[in-house]
């Protein structure tokens, strides 16, 4: 008899799981993520992206969120597998990952974001502010002019400005450009100072700040993954680095003039939402830019007080202190 009741409640207990299962709801929409690699700015922007679509859609929406490790290469592979899993909509944070995916499809929906300049990361002439086809996104764009001049502000006795940034990243190599000519217009020598990867920056960084009077680093994936290494190879020599983000300032620099990334990101997922509900035709939206009345003068506390700059009188500019 305890047999006979055993086996009817294992019985029991299997339809019962079976019955669960089936009344479980599947996601409507299946999104992939590809962001090129892990650091402060492209994590938020994460984050922003799939709370948003998350509070819009709900339980309609699954995500494969997936990290390249700093790699082009994993890119590709990444957005290939999205492609023949045949996601709904791909989210690339970077600009490798947007080309990547640019690469592998014209009919799934591409948003980027994180990418300061499209039509220098897609290689488009005359970019007139509309990618079209399956693209469209976010743009960290902060006003570089704004940037350089915080240069001239913050370390007015600089004569020669060292611009660090990765020669693999066309968008930081646009950045430079603009921010050097507009501090040689003012008279200051600029150089750069280039790394290939991660396994150089330390040395560059080094060069850098021994041939310079203040340092400035881009919107850059990989100076960001390595901020730490740079105010390490820089801090003995005292040299100032004014940053073009939040997350390298946190790292290594004494200011910036940043976007948030989380918004950034948010503002991407609202615009997925809107195209995976039919609401908006991807091929007409026009590229989000931060309102610059959004912008934030930040100061890193620890660094600007370690190389002497007077916090208080910063923040009688109008800086804030980034909250670590």
């Amino acid at each position: 008899m305890k047999k006979i009741l055993a086996l009817v409640m294992a019985v029991l207990l299997i339809c019962s799981c079976t019955a669960l299962a089936s009344c479980k709801k599947t996601a409507k929409y299946t999104v992939g993520i590809c962001q090129l690699v892990q650091h402060d700015a492209l994590d938020a922007a994460t984050k922003g992206f799939k709370d948003a679509l998350t509070e819009i859609l709900g339980d309609d929406v699954a995500f494969d969120e997936q990290n390249a490790a700093n790699s082009t290469d994993t890119c590709a592979t990444i957005v290939s597998t999205f492609v023949t899993k045949k996601v709904d909509l791909i989210m690339a944070n970077a600009t490798p990952a947007l080309q990547a995916a640019r690469n592998a499809t014209t009919e799934i929906p591409i948003l980027g974001t994180s990418i300061t300049e499209y039509g220098v990361a897609l290689e488009i002439d005359n970019f007139n502010g509309t990618v079209g086809g399956n693209i469209s996104g976010t743009s960290d764009l902060a006003p570089l002019d704004k940037q350089a001049q915080m240069i001239l502000d913050l370390v007015p006795d600089a004569k020669t400005v060292g611009l660090l940034y990765c020669s693999a990243e066309p968008n930081s190599a646009y950045q430079v450009k603009v921010v050097k000519d507009y501090l040689e217009d003012k008279g200051v020598t600029c150089k750069d100072y280039k790394f290939s990867d991660a396994n150089d920056v330390q040395l560059i960084s080094t060069n850098a700040a021994s041939e310079c009077d203040a340092i400035y680093v881009p919107t850059d994936n990989t100076a960001a993954s390595c901020a730490e290494a740079i105010w390490g190879a820089t801090s003995e020599l005292k040299t100032p680095i004014i940053a073009g983000e939040s997350g390298i300032c946190t790292g290594c620099g004494i200011a910036t003039l940043s976007i948030d990334y989380y918004d950034l990101g948010y503002k991407t997922g609202e615009m997925a939402a809107k195209i995976l509900k039919g609401e908006a035709d991807i091929s007409t939206m026009a590229i989000e830019y931060t309102p610059e009345e959004k912008l934030t003068k930040l100061y890193n506390k620890e660094i600007c007080e370690a190389l002497g700059f007077d916090t208080a009188a910063l923040e009688a500019k109008g800086f804030k202190a980034i909250e670590k």
